[in-house]
């Protein structure tokens, strides 16, 4: 079985802009690309889990998040990068989409995306990582037996601030880059299937 880094995609890989809904918003922080190539060398699979409620909301449809997408591979495999997959959850209790309102499996901190990354791609979740900006990325984590890191860059630093009575993050890094030397150490020091 792989090892993954699974990472959140708004605050975390990309600037948090709010809703995401036109391609001109997309921007990579400065460590980015760089983050990711060295995940990919660590022979990590990169996977994208994304809580995507725009689209149950009407704020914009699943056509332009595949766009968006398209448009971070272009600009990651530019720079010698890759993500491996993407898996987005489109619903929302609340949304105006009547198909897509819907409170679901998939939608963080729920596992849905995780188990259907571990399927496709045969993961070993207890040997990988979730990184994101938000508690609800750590929980995610956490109930799938993955080890995890609070990045401080998007929402981060305002989460930090709040912790959760659910428990902590194993590590809470100062961005992608830091959250990715943080696995390596973790990697080369402890091994896969041992928490840092």
């Amino acid at each position: 079985m792989k090892r993954a880094a699974f990472l959140d995609r708004d605050g975390t890989v990309i600037e948090e802009v709010g809703y995401l809904n036109r391609l001109d918003r997309v921007a990579f922080f400065p460590w980015t690309v760089d983050a990711i190539r060295v995940l990919n060398q660590a022979g990590l699979l990169v996977v994208i889990v994304t809580n995507q409620a725009g689209v149950a909301r009407g704020y914009f449809d699943e056509a332009l998040v595949r766009e968006t997408h398209e448009l971070m591979d272009r600009r990651l495999r530019a720079g010698g990068a890759r993500i491996d997959a993407y898996y987005y959850c489109p619903h929302h209790p609340d949304g105006v989409v009547e198909a897509l309102r819907q409170t679901c499996e998939c939608r963080k901190p729920r596992l849905g995306m995780i188990h259907q990354a571990a399927r496709d791609l045969d993961i070993d979740v207890a040997g990988s990582f979730v990184v994101g900006d938000r508690w609800l990325d750590v929980d995610m984590g956490r109930a799938a037996g993955a080890r995890t890191v609070l990045v401080r860059t998007g929402y981060g630093l305002e989460e930090e601030a709040r912790p959760p009575g659910s428990g902590t993050a194993d590590a809470v890094a100062d961005n992608l880059m830091d959250a990715a030397a943080w696995i390596l150490r973790g990697l080369e020091a402890r091994g896969p299937g041992l928490r840092t």
